[in-house]
């Protein structure tokens, strides 16, 4: 689950040959497995290896060497001189025993299969010259492309396109992903990712610290609420969702149906007496309580069952839901953050960290999409331009006081003491009016039942993402919550526990 940056990958490889590996003998262990997916992906045919001057050109030299030994029909596209090669590459590139053609286009051909093995992760600059011409090559070859490591063009901490970037069928990477196989728009460069062992140990982990995580259920199993056979519901949370006026309580309402999927024991509606006839005809396991002012809002909440809160889905824009958000952030309980209570901070938002970061409990989570990041961390969307989601996501953690649920396809969720993970399961099929309300709810029914902010998050996330692929093509919003008990039950099947 531990993603590396191409600096930690770095350090995992000098650890590994620091404690008597030798460099060659790991390059030998990435050629073979670059060579083992290569055969899977062209059973027949020719086979080009297009190799750059350093390290994942001598993989490519090794898959090559591989190959041709397993009587397949190879050639060596080489983007440097072959005498310029230095180090464990110069010793790779002596196993080829083939030609070695110019890096031209002509050179790469129309074959079965494209290894690229241009430059992997170790492209920080955008592509120019010689090595542009051989990714557009690849690119317009109509070959299906294998990359070694990364998709040449694309930056793995970052997962942005160096100027332009390989479209790979299948990427072949080792010990563990990075970042940019991830983010977007990297992962969309990098068709299916294949992880596998080159002789590197875990134990390098343990010098490295990685902080940064895919989201999968390793990361947060041992938080993860269960419920227990002498439980009950009051020992499951109480969940408290804001709604808006008459016109816009449907997002209340979803928010509170996903918290109650989700596992909160009890769920609130605090509602406008406007809008209290809506809301009580409209839910039935989920309480309505009338809720008008600050004041009132405030004295709901003072009962200290009442211990997560989620304000912002339909609650409009404006100074009201900005006295609504200081008045849960008031108290000790836990908090989610979303949509307008988000923007009714965009001309103050050092207000509503102040007060975050005044609490004794902090538990809060924000949960912006790119818009509503935008306006509300509007200073790291300029600073940080031309820096990754996933260290904005950081930055705005780290600025606010509270753990940051960055939305999209890549959804980052990022904690203020640097811990983020990446979610890779989100269906297209989420983008459907009403989706974020039902994530904010899931998140709360989380921080009710008492899991940590930042694993709150993660799990929130992960569960809405595979409820979307639950539910799959046709979803609206109101899907999310009924498929959430297949989901769970998935869940703990891999967990291994009965219910």
């Amino acid at each position: 689950m531990e993603l590396l940056t191409t600096m930690e990958m770095e350090q995992a490889d000098a650890l590994t040959i620091a404690s008597g590996i030798g460099g060659l003998t790991l390059m030998r262990a990435a050629g073979e497995a670059v060579a083992e997916a290569a055969e899977h992906l062209a059973e027949d045919g020719p086979i080009v290896v297009v190799a750059g001057r350093g390290n994942n050109g001598g993989d490519g030299f090794i898959a090559a060497a591989e190959l041709a030994a397993r009587g397949r029909s190879v050639s060596v596209v080489l983007l440097c001189d072959r005498a310029s090669l230095k180090g464990d590459a110069a010793l790779a590139a002596r196993e080829w025993r083939g030609e070695v053609l110019p890096c031209e286009p002509q050179s790469i051909g129309n074959p079965a299969l494209i290894i690229d093995a241009l430059f992997g992760a170790g492209l920080n600059r955008p592509a120019k010259g010689d090595p542009l011409v051989a990714i557009e090559a690849m690119n317009a070859s109509g070959a299906p492309i294998l990359a070694v490591d990364l998709p040449s063009g694309i930056n793995g901490t970052t997962g942005a396109v160096m100027g332009t970037a390989v479209r790979a069928t299948e990427t072949v990477t080792f010990f563990r992903r990075k970042p940019g196989h991830l983010l977007l728009p990297g992962r969309l460069h990098c068709g299916r990712v294949r992880l596998v062992d080159i002789g590197i140990g875990a134990e390098v982990l343990h010098a490295i610290r990685p902080v940064a995580f895919e989201n999968i259920p390793e990361l947060w199993q041992a938080v993860f609420p269960v419920p227990r056979i002498d439980g009950h519901k009051y020992a499951r949370g109480h969940a408290v969702v804001v709604s808006g006026g008459v016109a816009s309580t449907g997002a209340a309402r979803l928010a509170a149906r996903g918290a109650l999927r989700a596992g909160a024991g009890l769920v609130t509606v605090a509602s406008p007496r406007e809008a209290l006839a809506v809301n009580a005809a409209t839910l039935t396991a989920i309480m309505v309580r009338a809720s008008d002012t600050p004041v009132e809002f405030a004295h709901l909440l003072a009962d200290r069952r009442l211990n997560a809160c989620i304000v912002g889905p339909g609650a409009g824009v404006g100074p009201h839901t900005r006295d609504l958000v200081l008045t849960a952030l008031g108290g000790d309980r836990a908090v989610v953050l979303d949509a307008d209570a988000l923007t009714s901070f965009a001309e103050a938002p050092e207000l509503l960290f102040e007060q975050i970061k005044s609490r004794d409990n902090p538990q809060v989570i924000l949960t912006p999409h790119s818009g509503e990041f935008s306006r509300l961390f509007s200073r790291i969307k300029t600073e940080t331009e031309t820096h990754s989601k996933l260290e904005q996501a950081r930055a705005a953690a780290k600025l606010s006081g509270a753990v940051v649920l960055l939305k999209g396809p890549d959804t980052v969720v990022a904690s203020p003491d640097g811990r983020a993970a990446i979610s890779a399961n989100a269906s297209p099929w989420l983008a459907t009016a009403g989706s974020g309300d039902v994530l904010s709810g899931m998140i709360g029914a989380m921080l009710a039942q008492l899991v940590p902010a930042f694993e709150a998050a993660c799990i929130g996330a992960w569960m809405h993402g595979e409820a979307g692929q639950e539910a799959g093509p046709g979803l609206i919003a109101e899907d999310l919550p009924e498929v959430l008990p297949a989901v769970l039950r998935r869940l703990l099947d891999g967990f291994g526990i009965d219910y």
